[in-house]
């Protein structure tokens, strides 16, 4: 747990991208006198159209988020775990929202508002199905449920044309998709790689792409192992940023690096990929953008071109 606290509470700096095949925010915010000290859920409130009174971390969640964006007027309601009390109170909010891991604040919490937890990530459950759960509950809460119901739908879909694309290319080619390795990098030796119960997981199972990773992981879909454990897997590396400090340069000379899958074949078509920032414990909107950005570089346009018209939305 102590190691999840350091990278949720992590800041650093990383590129920013978008991408058309990213399911955007409903047109324009409804305010709602609610805050929410959790990025998993902030994300869901702005995928819904819900500009929320203030966040944990505003600026932290620009770096590990990225996208959705928070909504313009979002108060920075400092750390998740330390929230400024005086701050909260001040807003006056009829709800504050946390996850459970923010459970030990919610005595101090609750003097000022109804507090409300909403779980995502539990042991044994169906990742993807208590990210729509969550959609739903967040959509009740603010009386946005048919935003909520248009973003599951929207989510399901566009996995749903991914998939149908990726069938597609590998019918003309002969070739499916090399099963992923999904990664983030600690030091230059030690990552987390995420496997069941993972964002990851779900968004790749929906696209018909098999997970290299088979090993344990805990609660939050993820296993902290060191680079030897992963040379002798077949897989395509997916490396999620942001690297640590000098990342880039230090894996350029890393010998465990340089023995990975696909860097020792100096294959095109096994390289790895970088991605920007997606946040890995997040709920539907990163599991869209996570999908859009693999589709970026897994599908070529003609695929593209064809499953995306499954969806009806083109």
């Amino acid at each position: 747990m102590a190691l999840i606290s350091l990278s949720l509470l992590a800041v650093g700096a990383a590129s920013a991208a978008t991408t058309d095949e990213t399911v955007r925010p409903p047109a324009g915010f409804v305010d709602r006198p609610i805050v929410a000290l959790d990025w998993t859920l902030a994300e869901t409130l702005t995928g819904i159209g819900v500009r929320a009174m203030g966040v944990g971390q505003v600026a932290t969640y620009a770096s590990w988020v990225d996208q959705p964006a928070l909504p313009q007027g979002t108060r920075d309601l400092g750390l998740r775990t330390q929230p400024n009390l005086e701050q909260l109170a001040a807003l006056a909010p009829a709800d504050i929202l946390i996850s459970p891991m923010l459970s030990s604040l919610a005595p101090r919490l609750s003097a000022i508002a109804p507090v409300t937890s909403i779980a995502i990530y539990t042991p044994d459950a169906d990742t993807w199905q208590t990210l729509v759960k969550a959609t739903r509950q967040l959509g009740k809460l603010t009386q946005r449920e048919p935003q909520a119901e248009q973003l599951i739908r929207l989510s399901t879909a566009r996995l749903a044309g991914y998939n149908a694309a990726l069938r597609q290319q590998a019918a003309r080619k002969g070739q499916s998709p090399l099963p992923l390795l999904m990664v983030q990098f600690m030091d230059d030796r030690h990552v987390r790689i995420f496997g069941d119960n993972s964002l990851f997981q779900a968004v790749i199972e929906r696209m018909g792409i098999a997970n290299a990773w088979q090993g344990d992981t805990n609660a939050w879909g993820f296993a902290t192992v060191s680079l030897e454990k992963l040379v002798t897997l077949k897989g395509r590396m997916v490396v999620v940023e942001p690297l640590p400090p000098g990342g880039h340069q230090a894996l350029a000379h890393n010998g465990l690096w340089q023995a990975m899958p696909g860097v020792r074949e100096n294959s095109q078509a096994s390289a790895p990929l970088f991605l920007p920032p997606v946040w890995s414990f997040g709920a539907l909107p990163s599991a869209n953008r996570f999908a859009a950005l693999l589709a970026s570089h897994l599908i070529d346009d003609e695929a593209t071109l064809e499953g995306e018209t499954t969806d009806g939305n083109h």
